[in-house]
């Protein structure tokens, strides 16, 4: 009986371990996609201001 419950419970946490994985690639491709976003608005704003720069 022992040896059941033991394998129901490592069944379990199996599952847990997957889904944390899981999270951790999503949580990954959002910092990914924040982060060629926040290069891609950076760009546009230096453009601008060199712009505005070299306007003056």
């Amino acid at each position: 009986m022992n040896k059941i419950v033991a394998n129901v419970i490592s069944k379990l946490n199996a599952d847990r371990g997957a889904s944390a994985i899981e999270y951790a690639l999503l949580i990954s491709l959002i910092a990914v996609a924040v982060i060629l976003g926040a290069v891609a608005l950076g760009t546009a704003i230096n453009g601008s201001f060199n712009s505005v720069s070299s306007s003056l």
